[in-house]
């Protein structure tokens, strides 16, 4: 174990925002014990709070499903793969034509863009106030990062199925929200694996040597790409079948518990 790769929300953070002590503690105990510590999630830069204030995290996290790889401590984004806003545009049109009560928002390096229908009423406050405004007036000019749609009259599982093959060429699409229809879209091509995977190379780590966490469908393609990729017990059928270990429950502090055991046969190897 020369590298520990972990999802945040449903993996090792709670709806309240919250990390356990024993979780942060394992995580700390990584990092002294001289194994390199990276997060991967689908949250942007903005959204890292739990890293920076409970974990004092001051290293890489890979953002927005692998579209940002985002140092911390430097508050500065390392590199970033852009979606284009015809691309956008195109695919909204085509995901519209399948659902036409969807609503849209981009995730852009500095902030938050939707359009009408997207959020529910009265929670302009809880989006920071933003307001809708149409793409076509919003976007051009802006660094987006992921592209967003939801659905309130289906499941998250069925409006995956229905849309991804339908904007593949324009883009790719996962979601990790368990009970809301929202899809996460990126750049072809690009997920949790491929900026993981890109990562490692550069520390000179192998996919052998990498332990991996997560939880949902935007988890898939890291679980497998890792030698040893674990889906937490309580996580998504999908994520399940891709990963080769299982973790016990979030609740149970699944993560902290494989990662003790962890370090405890490198300290006795």
């Amino acid at each position: 174990m020369r590298l520990v790769a972990s999802d945040l929300d449903g993996t090792i953070v709670g709806h309240d925002g919250r990390m356990s002590e024993r979780t942060v503690r394992a995580f700390r105990d990584c990092a002294a014990a001289g194994v390199e510590v990276v997060f991967v999630t689908g949250r942007p830069p903005r959204w890292l709070d739990p890293l920076r204030e409970q974990l004092q995290h001051q290293g890489t996290v890979i953002c927005s499903n692998g579209a940002v790889t985002y140092d911390l401590g430097a508050e500065r984004v390392l590199d970033a793969h852009l979606l284009d806003t015809g691309s956008i545009l195109e695919a909204r049109d085509i995901i519209r034509g399948l659902y036409p009560a969807a609503g849209f928002a981009a995730e852009t390096i500095s902030g938050f863009k939707i359009e009408s229908g997207f959020a529910d009423p009265g929670t302009s406050e809880l989006l920071g106030g933003v307001q809708a405004v149409p793409f076509e007036e919003s976007l051009p000019g802006e660094q987006v990062i992921k592209f967003l749609a939801r659905e309130r009259e289906v499941t998250p599982d069925e409006f995956l199925r229905t849309v991804a093959p339908a904007v593949e060429h324009l883009v790719s699409t996962t979601h990790s929200a368990p009970s809301i229809a929202l899809l996460e879209m990126a750049v072809p091509g690009i997920n949790k694996a491929v900026t993981l995977s890109r990562y490692a190379e550069g520390l000179g780590i192998e996919a052998e040597d990498v332990v991996a966490f997560g939880d949902m469908p935007n988890d898939i393609q890291m679980l497998s790409w890792a030698g040893s990729g674990y889906a937490m017990s309580s996580g998504h059928p999908d994520a399940l079948a891709a990963a080769n270990l299982k973790a016990p429950a979030f609740e149970d502090d699944g993560v902290a518990q494989v990662l003790e055991l962890r370090l405890e046969a490198l300290r006795t190897a």
